[in-house]
């Protein structure tokens, strides 16, 4: 028997190793096109950028091999060792983004202030299951300090929201120039063709673009992934060809020394075309962003087996061009193409810019999504477009807002060149700001020694730092384009985070007991009316005040309410099976339950399904209540009963008791003066209330304005912007897919 078992168990192995390979092998393909076309088409314009400036060509030729060294140990410090070595491996739970590292270090230490939740809804037995390791005296002293200042927990979310700013601004540049860029090649061909037509033409592609989006990453994937495999096969033919016909020699240049020698002779203008060589990363923080569209293999595999090998081609075919046709520095990568060749690969550039486009936009929907999760961002729509792969979504409203900003850069500034400014200071920051949580995540997560965290900073931070310095002194040069992004998108984020908290804080403050409710009672005549309410409330533990201004303006409530309260954690996920957490509030009589329902930041709530899930947990509770008594009626411990039902809720209907058996108080009330109703009746009396009165949902929209006291800065931010913002987002019962015919919202005035 035991060997008949191990050859089932080992023809199950043989079946799923093909199958795991097969589908690793096919997001390896489909992130060519989604993940690394940005990085992909970056020789289209590194060279161009960095000669643009005071930056010259001499006949000996230091320059054009010390820019190619620079570019080569570029790209191997930064996009392959430091992404595909490290920084994938700071996933949460399959998530990237600067939101992922975030959370995680918001997981393991008290660092974060975007999660309110209380701990008891807090615990997730998948992320409580790791195995803990000791923590190092200097991971100690960095998590006492974040947890001793909050000052340094208010300028660490400053930074996850700048980094947050700048792929969103990054989101809006990498179309504009990656476009431009290509189809500025035309006028190699055609030189007199007019500025104005290269522009609509670009503005043609860019809608055509972002009009493809609601297909979803999947479909786009599949279309885009034969492209860039072309496109990266067209360029490293190419740069092989370009090798051995211009110049053989440029191989050399991949040596360090090239570097030094660069420096020595070109100086301080050698610093500022700096900010021309960082080109050559944008889209690198995509192999993060992206991650949970993906796999951590098959970007690995991606990177290292097609994308760094083309690129390294590419780069030095493109040199050993230069090294010998030196005037033509301005349009180098079409001029070293051979004539033969020119138009298809116009075409295969074009195609290949818009596929490039596409990792910063997905991008982009992924970051907006965590934070909207999160309540850092105004609600809008998120789209699943994918059944397989959960993060693949698309937000409309997004995808507008970028096509309309991509459209206004394009036609204001029309230069590459100073796009080009902007775009690299936008990706730089990005990388610089994950160096920094790298450090933190090494230091207090991974718990490894500190000299390690500091190495890795030192080494790759103050690559960053230099990239950075340079792109700065360009910054009245178009630079200061995404400082500006930046600056709104983290305004704004900031302004709705604060009104949220203010929002939230106000209705704890005011939040009412049920015993105080129940005392007025009998003086304002309170019915019940047939049905179940669904209320849906911030306020985790007592009443919401706008139910209490509800009941005293209009005293009536159904025969079931159930307070709903959503809350989104630092996790990238939440087990459906830990979803719900059902409480009860108040004696058996008046069946008013609280239902806390998890997510995590990565999820989009199932509209559709919501209603009937809630019910049937509140039915479930109501069984494990109804065993739960017939047990202690037989006389079994609290501690058997838990073991026996063998479920979370039943442990805390089980602590209910003892609370009870102990004259503790809590939200599930004595039954002094009541007559039970056994959870048996209440379950039937539950499937009587939906089935003859139905569900109706109760939210409250409250007028939120500071108070008379408040500086003007707190009233310009929470009076105007933020209650712009909440004027012009998506309304919660829109979000949350609820009836319209069967909502009732409550108006109340919030003074925070």
């Amino acid at each position: 028997m035991a060997r008949q078992m191990d050859t089932e168990s080992a023809s199950v192995l043989r079946g799923f190793r093909p199958n795991l390979y097969k589908t690793t092998l096919c997001l390896a393909y489909q992130s060519l096109g989604i993940v690394y076309g940005d990085l992909s088409i970056s020789p289209i314009y590194v060279y161009k950028s960095t000669f643009s400036g005071d930056l010259h060509l001499y006949e000996d030729d230091h320059e054009i091999l010390g820019v190619l060294s620079i570019v080569f140990w570029t790209l191997t410090l930064i996009p392959l060792c430091k992404y595909i070595i490290f920084v994938l491996g700071a996933d949460d739970n399959g998530e990237g983004g600067t939101f992922a590292l975030y959370s995680s270090l918001c997981r393991h230490s008290r660092m974060g202030l975007l999660n309110t939740v209380h701990p008891a809804h807090e615990r997730i037995s998948s992320y409580c299951s790791e195995i803990p390791t000791k923590d190092t005296r200097m991971s100690l002293l960095i998590k006492e300090f974040f947890e001793k200042h909050k000052s340094s927990r208010i300028v660490l979310l400053l930074v996850v929201f700048l980094g947050t700013g700048m792929i969103i601004g990054d989101g809006i540049l990498t179309p504009t120039m990656s476009v431009l860029s290509a189809v500025y090649g035309i006028r190699i061909k055609a030189p007199d063709l007019h500025e104005n037509y290269t522009v609509f033409i670009a503005c043609i592609i860019l809608v055509g673009l972002f009009a493809l989006q609601h297909y979803g990453t999947h479909k786009v994937g599949f279309l885009f992934a034969p492209i860039m495999l072309i496109w990266l096969l067209c360029i490293s033919g190419i740069g092989m060809y370009n090798i051995f016909r211009w110049n053989p020699r440029v191989i050399g240049a991949l040596s360090p020394y090239y570097i030094y020698n660069f420096f020595r002779k070109t100086g301080r203008i050698g610093w500022s075309s700096l900010g021309g060589v960082v080109l050559c990363l944008t889209g690198t923080e995509a192999m993060f962003a992206d991650l949970g569209h993906f796999s951590k293999l098959s970007i690995r595999i991606a990177f290292t087996g097609l994308v760094y090998p083309c690129l390294v081609l590419a780069y030095m075919g493109e040199a050993a061009y230069l090294s010998k046709n030196k005037m033509d520095i301005s349009s180098s990568f079409y001029k070293a193409i051979p004539e033969v060749m020119f138009w298809p690969v116009l075409i295969i550039a074009t195609l290949a810019s818009v596929v490039g486009s596409q990792a910063i936009i997905s991008a982009t929907f992924s970051i907006v999504s965590q934070c909207r999760a999160l309540r850092c961002f105004p609600r809008v729509k998120i789209k699943h477009t994918s059944n397989q792969i959960h993060g693949q979504i698309y937000i409309p409203e997004v995808n507008w807002m970028l096509m309309m900003s991509c459209l206004a850069v394009v036609i204001g500034f029309r230069d590459t060149r100073m796009i080009g400014n902007a775009y690299g200071l936008a990706g730089v920051t990005v990388m610089f700001i994950t160096t920094c949580l790298m450090f933190l995540i090494i230091s207090t997560v991974w718990k490894k020694n500190v000299l390690l965290a500091v190495l890795f900073f030192v080494v790759f931070g103050s690559l960053e730092l230099l990239y950075i310095s340079a792109c700065l002194g360009k910054v009245h040069h178009g630079g200061w384009l995404p400082l500006l992004f930046a600056l709104v998108i983290v305004s704004l984020m900031s302004i709705w985070n604060y009104g949220t908290v203010k929002k939230d804080a106000f209705e704890l403050e005011n939040k009412v007991s049920l015993d105080r409710l129940l005392s007025l009672g009998p003086s304002l005549g309170i019915a019940r009316v047939p049905g179940i309410c669904l209320l849906y409330s911030n306020v985790a533990f007592g009443l919401p005040p706008m139910f209490a201004h509800f009941v005293t303006n209009f005293p009536a409530f159904h025969h079931t309410l159930i307070f709903v309260t959503l809350k989104s954690l630092m996790v990238p996920k939440v087990p459906v099976v830990e979803r719900f957490h059902v409480n009860r509030i108040g004696p058996p009589e008046l069946s008013i339950f609280r239902c806390i329902v998890r997510y995590g930041y990565k999820e989009v709530r199932d509209c559709y399904n919501f209603e009937t899930q809630l019910i049937e947990k509140v039915a479930e509770f109501l069984k494990q209540e109804s065993t739960i008594e017939d047990m202690t009626v037989r006389g079994q411990s609290p501690n058997h009963i838990s073991a026996a039902v063998g479920n979370e809720v039943c442990h805390d209907i089980a602590e209910q008791r003892r609370k009870e058996v102990s004259g503790g108080s809590g939200e599930q009330w004595s039954n002094t003066g009541f007559q039970s109703l056994g959870s048996c009746q209440e379950m039937k009396k539950l499937m009587e209330a939906r089935e003859t009165g139905g569900v109706a949902y109760m939210m409250g929209n409250p007028y939120i304005v500071a108070s008379g006291v408040s500086p003007f800065l707190k009233k310009f931010a929470i009076n105007i912007v933020y209650g712009f913002l909440r004027r012009n987002c998506r309304r919660p019962a829109i979000a949350l897919g609820v009836p319209h015919t069967s909502l009732l919202e409550v108006g109340m005035l919030y003074q925070v």
